[in-house]
């Protein structure tokens, strides 16, 4: 018997989706991709020296020992048909001339925060809210698994526009970030809807 092509035996249409993970220096970036790839985590870090600790201070007891010099990457598969592919950004002033070429083609943004040093992360924020057009979401890290401040209270610290939606994530816990990631999404088909400024790019 001669197999009937119809549309419940046809493949799913395969859709990948870019998203950029942006932030302030040693706020948890790599952690995030590191807990929820699917495949080994590609990452550029070098070893911090002495000296470097001048040039990328860290607060007493972070126990940060390297630093991300160029970017993170990971994929993960959020259905049959949907892949996310997840870059990294390095934090560090020097490296944000990087940040238009890993921002390019992409989807949706995660900009990660850690309220113990909010002032790293208001460079990411202006980043995306002024100079890109990528739809993109602010997630709280939750340090020791704790909210230590009112996510109204953040969001004035930031200056955060009324329609960026901002959540709480746990860096560590791959659950808490694919609801993350899953926000950045639902931000991101939002956004562009018919009539909206951008669209989900496909394969």
């Amino acid at each position: 018997m001669a197999f009937e092509i119809s549309p419940d035996n046809l493949p799913a249409r395969l859709t990948s989706v870019k998203i950029v993970v942006a932030g302030g220096f040693g706020v948890g970036k790599t952690t995030l991709v590191g807990a929820v790839s699917e495949i080994p985590p590609v990452n550029t870090e070098a070893w911090m020296t002495q000296a470097s600790r001048t040039i990328d201070p860290l607060s007493s007891g972070d126990g940060k020992e390297t630093t991300t010099v160029a970017m993170d990457f990971g994929r993960i598969t959020l259905a049959e048909d949907l892949v996310l592919y997840l870059f990294g950004t390095p934090g560090q002033d020097r490296f944000w001339p990087m940040w238009d070429d890993l921002c390019r083609g992409a989807s949706g943004g995660l900009v990660l925060v850690d309220t113990r040093r909010l002032d790293v992360s208001f460079a990411a924020v202006n980043y995306f809210e002024n100079d890109s057009d990528v739809p993109f979401v602010v997630a709280v890290n939750l340090f020791d698994g704790r909210q230590t401040h009112d996510l109204d209270a953040v969001r004035d610290a930031l200056r955060l526009s009324a329609d960026v939606p901002l959540i709480t994530c746990d860096a560590r816990d791959r659950g808490s970030v694919v609801d993350a990631l899953t926000a950045a999404l639902t931000h991101t088909m939002a956004h562009t809807a018919p009539g909206g400024p951008g669209a989900l790019a496909t394969r």
